[in-house]
């Protein structure tokens, strides 16, 4: 059995993964050498060296504190939003994993069964969410003010929640993929995100390319709620459409494939970053944190 981790090695493994995650170049997003009008691959490394103190209080404060604290120093070192949906999914995995359900994943869960004993611990970091941890989050939110955001019927960020967190994004999981993880219970990362990035790396290829691989998986198999917020729903379904052809070129493992990534990444940018698959590359951070603690 491994040794326990402290929460400073959790706090590390999240700012690993994120440098992990936007080091490696997904179609669309920043990488080195690839960068935004208004955000620059530098800034996503400030904003991964902002989450260590944070994050390295993460059992020994709520949820929602942790989520705040992480969006207002990421602040402190970037003037635009870079990791508000990272901060959101980390959160409550490292909770769980400084808590212990860092484990080997090949244990299982409790009573036989399949899941890792991380999602397990999850599950409990979840329900056991309050109102104050929506506040929180709330706050944190409109601090990172993220684009596309729009207006909600109930719970709307603009104003004071009066349900817990895991209430919050249960109402908003329709029409938010991170919303969508917590109501259940991170099943991309688990079922589909952390499962590809394993393979790929067990299959030999670098951090670079699974992660690359893994991006384009996710993406393929469902369309991105933040191209869905900022251009609608059919530019979201274009483009998990390209990752569906250049995996079936062959994505990173061939030279076709490598071409296809290149005319992809060409063919989605754009001066207002309308069609960035931001979510998804979210979710990819979540896959390679939950490999990493594995």
């Amino acid at each position: 059995m491994k040794p326990a981790r402290t929460a400073a090695d959790i706090a590390s493994l999240v700012q690993f993964a994120c440098l992990l995650e936007v080091s490696a170049p997904k179609p669309g997003n920043v990488s080195p050498g690839r960068h935004f009008t208004d955000l620059r691959y530098e800034d996503f490394l400030a904003s991964a060296v902002a989450l260590g103190p944070p994050f390295a209080r993460v059992t020994n404060q709520p949820l929602g504190e942790t989520i705040r604290q992480a969006v207002e120093s990421t602040a402190c070192w970037t003037s635009t939003n870079t990791n508000l949906g990272i901060v959101l999914l980390l959160a409550p995995l490292a909770k769980a994993a400084a808590s212990g359900g860092e484990e080997s994943q090949s244990l299982g869960g409790p009573g036989g069964s399949k899941d890792p004993p991380l999602r397990h611990v999850l599950h409990g970091v979840l329900e056991e969410t309050t109102v104050d941890d929506a506040r929180q989050v709330y706050a944190a939110i409109r601090r990172a003010s993220p684009g596309g955001l729009g207006n909600a019927e109930s719970q709307d960020v603009a104003r004071e929640p009066d349900v817990t967190l895991l209430d919050a994004m249960r109402l908003a999981a329709d029409r938010d993929g991170v919303a969508h993880e917590y109501a259940t219970n991170f099943e991309v990362t688990f079922e589909q995100g952390a499962p590809a990035l394993e393979r790929a790396r067990r299959d030999g290829l670098p951090w670079s390319d699974a992660i690359v691989e893994t991006f384009l998986q996710l993406l393929a198999h469902g369309v991105d709620t933040h191209i869905v917020r900022r251009s609608g729903m059919q530019a979201a379904e274009r483009v998990s459409a390209l990752a569906r052809d250049v995996l079936g070129a062959g994505g990173v493992r061939s030279p076709a494939g490598r071409q296809a990534i290149e005319a992809m990444d060409g063919a989605i940018r754009d001066a207002r970053n309308s069609n960035n698959p931001g979510t998804t590359a979210d979710l990819t951070a979540a896959a390679i944190f939950v490999t990493l603690v594995g």
